[in-house]
């Protein structure tokens, strides 16, 4: 009988030692677990990163005005060339053929013009002899009148003369007439010549137009014709070379987000890098930000012209380079990690109202410090988390400036932890999550 109620003592107590131990593992396990990390004091950057491609500072398309065949072709990709160095050759014989009919027109105008010149001078000719007949016809109207005057002769005569008189006079009217249009065909005859001067100009240009030549110094990048090929230049100039006038001073064409466009300005010192040469770091200057925008799928970006000296040539048109731009820079701040700013825990409110506290941004460019606002969460005493509210400054990505902790100052001070993310159950996070890890 002792033996039964000592089993059964010992069974009532193994019972209450194992739920015992399974509370305590519950309740440990029940307990949220944070990951810390400190606030430091250094230095802190804010860049803008972004893409572009390596440009030459001048590229001049070389094209023809003119259509016909290429006969020949005196340059090659990566040519040197002079200003007025002869590139190319079209056919000139069909320019040739148009520059004769367009000489032998002028000599044929300016020939009419002589022939309606002598014309003008046979009507001043007939003038002359109209107005010699008007004189001897008033002439001897004068006198006949006189011996009519005298009763010398019948009057009859002197009508006679008086109508001799009135048809010289229409005469010399008739030829003045013929004058004036013989000086307007000398005129029209002048204009013509004018007009076929300027075909046979044309027909110089033409002909001049069919010697591609150089407009600049550089070398040739682009060749887009070959002997043999006939380019038409109906509607605009076809490209025949591309020419860089300057391999040794070219520009990043950037692609900047409309958010850090107005961090960057004319001056600023950038660099960059390119996948044809790892590891190098290439400096330049912001020479230009662009003020027409580009929209491509509903993102907005804005052109930054970096020019950079290419003294050694090692940089190719159409390289890609990641450039990255210093916008701002911090010496000897309290800095804290972003995932700081990002945590959220349900329920802990900073002390300020929660209204203002749901407004907190994260942080912002530096131009924005004095709006720049955002909560941190610290452990008190008891392991509890409690939120704070700060005031933010640059930030280079993964760390913030902190300027400003209100009334709590003291407990952000250089080396003071802020929660960062949530251990797992059962085991520390790995170093740089920011958070819980998701269900699977």
């Amino acid at each position: 009988m002792n033996k039964r109620v000592w089993l059964a003592t010992l069974a009532v107590a193994l019972l209450t030692a194992g739920a015992s131990v399974w509370w305590t593992q519950r309740g440990a396990a029940d307990t949220v677990q944070y990951r810390t990390a400190k606030i430091e004091r250094g230095k802190l950057q804010a860049t803008v990163a972004s893409s572009g491609a390596v440009n030459p500072v001048a590229l001049v398309t070389v094209g023809s005005q003119v259509s016909g065949q290429i006969r020949d072709l005196l340059v090659d990709f990566n040519d040197e060339v002079k200003a007025g160095q002869l590139l190319a050759q079209i056919d000139p014989e069909t320019f040739e053929y148009r520059l004769r009919s367009a000489q032998a027109d002028v000599d044929a105008s300016s020939a009419a013009v002589a022939t309606a010149q002598a014309n003008r001078l046979a009507a001043l000719a007939q003038v002359s002899r109209a107005q010699v007949d008007l004189t001897e016809a008033q002439r001897d109207l004068d006198r006949k009148q006189s011996l009519v005057e005298k009763q010398f002769i019948a009057q009859s005569e002197a009508d006679k003369a008086r109508a001799l008189v009135n048809t010289s006079r229409e005469a010399l009217k008739a030829v003045q007439a013929q004058v004036g249009v013989a000086e307007a065909g000398v005129k029209s005859a002048q204009a013509n010549v004018a007009q076929r001067e300027s075909a046979l100009a044309q027909a110089r240009i033409d002909l001049a137009r069919t010697r591609i030549t150089s407009p600049v110094n550089g070398i040739v990048i682009k060749r887009t014709i070959e002997r043999g090929q006939t380019v038409a230049a109906s509607l605009q100039a076809p490209e025949l070379f591309v020419i860089a006038k300057n391999l040794r001073d070219m520009q990043v064409e950037a692609a900047i987000d409309e958010s850090d466009v107005g961090r960057l300005h004319t001056g600023q010192k950038a660099s960059f890098s390119v996948d044809a040469f790892p590891g190098q770091t290439f400096e330049g200057q912001i020479r230009q930000v662009r003020k027409a925008a580009s929209n491509v799928a509903n993102v907005v970006t804005y052109v930054a012209v970096i020019g950079f000296a290419n003294t050694e040539g090692k940089l190719l048109p159409g390289m890609t380079a990641n450039v990255r731009v210093v916008t701002d820079e911090r010496q000897d701040v309290r800095k804290l990690p972003n995932s700081a700013l990002r945590m959220r825990i349900a329920g802990v409110e900073p002390q300020a109202a929660a209204a203002s506290a749901a407004s907190a941004k994260q942080p912002v460019a530096p131009d924005n410090r004095a709006a720049a606002r955002g909560r941190v969460y610290v452990l008190d005493l008891q392991g509890k988390p409690r939120a704070l509210s700060v005031r933010l400054g640059v930030s280079d990505g993964s760390m913030t400036e902190l300027l400003q902790g209100g009334s709590h100052e003291a407990e952000l001070a250089e080396g003071a932890l802020v929660i960062v993310g949530l251990k797992p159950a059962g085991g520390s996070a790995k170093p740089g999550s920011a958070g819980p890890r998701p269900p699977l």
